[in-house]
């Protein structure tokens, strides 16, 4: 029976609905047109933010966010290179909190992260953020308080170069990939503590074992299950946070929602790729369009055409894409394990849909990843089969362990000299199981569950910057291990959780440094440096692509070269929130800085 109740019910619950879904920013909303390539910047270079708790509709549920001007995402900052800006930031919440401009180059005292640069944004109060614009590109911003990144505080930054842009492209779209929960993350957080893989749905099953015996052999799978078992891990661990609780979102819409931008059949179309993701790295794709990438980090590369790439937490690709039929396509951000994606759309016009693929099948880690030398072992016909774990190997077995040449993109590492120093050079602390005995170079790997799709998928290897950069020799190294114990859900660099660490790790001024990153852990971390950029090795020689974020493999070392051109203190983390919450957090310090935090 349709009565007054349920009919003013009705319209005030459409009223909501259309009332919460009024407060994602313009930019984000569906059927943008974008920008044009010739649209320049306009409004004053002074921005205000306004850091509130706000009401959010999310594939029609209602949730409460922490949200930059009433919006998840926040609005889109557009800056000039050489302008100078002003940006006040007012804190409204009943906590402290801050922005932290990632992937921007300015003062420390300006970088936004409390106990190190500042102490942060008192409830109520107002802090004023102002510096030099130096740089292009497509960055963007976030919290560095507590979990409030994961409560949607983050929006895009767009900067346009002073010279004429070397990317050719009729339209814009900015693409903001992020994973959103309506339950509370500091409980999640406590629960990971626990049990660290009470969120992962795709454990092995008496099932899998049968298909395993099957395949392998009844004497290879019991193999396989009691190592795995004996270390207290599982090859399904690829996520912490999974989408059994995630929706994963493209400009603050689910995948029901289906954010839409448009376009003209025939034009070249730059989407400006932001993983803004808490927890979630992405595989990204579009069904029937290749995409050129033509950016990295804000930084110009070569164009390499391909047709997927694997985005990591908090990093940024630019792509062009050149849709010439008059159709919809789907945009798909895939979890990396495979639990869910966001969806969106590219159409002509508004309305208009495309098939949305089926997830593919989940990806299982291997010993590989556990920096096994599988040439030495016996792997019972399967290259995922451990033949005992490494906690539990004597000296004996340790012995048979060759470290083979490590070929650092090119560059072997005869040619990279002696480690003059080394930060925290003991790796055995509670906050780490094990250490990689065999490191590779993993830069011409595609990424987890990417190696047999059947297609192109970007590598680092492709990134070729578009300009060479400084090719000074560098003065010294610093090699630092990426640590952690999942057991107990402690995460680390050299085996100390932050709270341990004493002292920063200690840059000079002015030096050229190699530093040097190994993953000794079963997961892949992105590793941000506040600051300057880190120049990939990847055999590209005098073009080198300059990155803020790098993505780790397991058991894999990466070879990075910093200018310590930035005097001050800076962050240096996972970009894993809960892994950096959890410990995988230090200060480096470039030495002689004025001021005091």
């Amino acid at each position: 029976m349709v009565t007054r109740r349920r009919v003013l019910g009705a319209a005030t619950a459409g009223a909501t609905l259309l009332a919460l879904e009024g407060l994602i920013p313009a930019w984000a909303k569906s059927g943008s047109m974008g920008w044009s390539s010739s649209d320049a910047r306009s409004g004053p270079n002074e921005f205000d933010l306004r850091i509130a708790k706000t009401p959010i509709m999310v594939d029609g549920k209602p949730g409460t966010a922490v949200t930059l001007n009433g919006g998840v995402p926040g609005p889109i900052l557009r800056f000039k290179e050489g302008e100078r800006v002003t940006l006040r930031v007012h804190n409204e919440l009943d906590e402290t909190s801050s922005v932290h401009w990632h992937g921007i180059l300015l003062p420390f005292e300006m970088d936004g992260v409390p106990g190190v640069t500042f102490p942060g944004i008192p409830a109520g109060e107002t802090f004023t953020y102002q510096y030099d614009v130096r740089q292009s590109g497509t960055y963007w911003y976030h919290s560095h308080s507590g979990l409030q990144e994961q409560l949607g505080q983050y929006g895009p930054i767009v900067i346009e170069p002073a010279t004429p842009d070397p990317v050719r492209y009729d339209r814009e779209h900015v693409i903001v990939l992020s994973d959103w929960m309506f339950k509370n993350p500091y409980k999640v957080l406590a629960k990971l503590k626990k049990q660290s893989d009470y969120l992962n749905y795709q454990q092995r099953t008496l099932g899998t074992f049968f298909e395993d015996v099957g395949k392998k052999g009844l004497a290879a799978t019991w193999k396989d299950r009691l190592a795995w078992g004996r270390m207290r891990m599982s090859p399904t661990d690829i996520a912490d946070i999974t989408g059994h609780i995630y929706t994963y979102m493209i400009n603050g819409h689910g995948p029901e929602d289906n954010w839409t931008g448009l376009f003209a059949p025939g034009e070249r179309v730059r989407l400006r790729i932001i993983n803004a993701a808490t927890m979630s790295y992405f595989n990204f794709r579009i069904p029937g369009l290749q995409m050129t990438v033509v950016q990295a980090d804000g930084q110009n590369v070569e164009p390499v055409t391909v047709d997927e790439m694997q985005i990591a937490v908090a990093e940024t690709y630019d792509v062009i894409v050149m849709p010439r039929e008059d159709r919809a396509y789907t945009i798909v951000a895939e979890s990396m394990d495979r639990s869910g994606l966001a969806r969106g759309t590219l159409a002509p016009r508004l309305g208009m849909s495309a098939p949305v693929p089926g997830l593919r099948k989940p990806a299982l880690r291997t010993m590989f990843d556990m920096g096994m030398d599988m040439g030495n072992m016996d792997m019972g016909g399967s290259a995922s089969t451990p033949v005992m774990p490494m906690s539990d190997m004597g000296h004996h077995e340790m012995s048979g362990m060759k470290m083979p040449a490590k070929d650092m993109g090119g560059m072997k590492m005869d040619d990279v000299g002696p480690v003059v120093a080394r930060h925290g050079p003991d790796h055995h602390g509670p906050a780490a199981v094990s250490v990689a005995k065999v490191q590779r170079n993993r830069l011409g790997e595609p990424g987890t569950g990417l190696k047999d799709v059947g297609h192109r998928v970007l590598v680092y290897n492709d990134l070729r910057a578009l300009e060479p950069y400084n090719q000074a020799p560098p003065e010294r190294e610093v090699e630092l291990h990426l640590t952690g114990n999942m057991e107990r859900y402690m995460w680390s660099f050299d085996g100390k959780k932050f709270s341990e660490v004493n002292s920063p790790i200690p840059f000079n001024y002015g030096e050229r440094l190699r530093l040097i990153l190994v993953n000794d852990t079963m997961m892949d971390h992105p590793i941000h440096l506040h600051g300057m950029w880190m120049e990939l090795e990847n055999g590209n020689g005098e073009y080198l692509p300059r990155k803020h974020t790098i993505s780790v493999k397991p058991a894999e070392r990466v070879s990075l070269l910093i200018n310590a051109d930035a005097p001050g203190r800076w962050a240096f983390h996972c970009h894993l929130l809960y892994h950096m919450d959890m410990g995988m957090f230090r200060v480096v310090e470039v030495s002689p800085y004025q001021g005091e935090t």
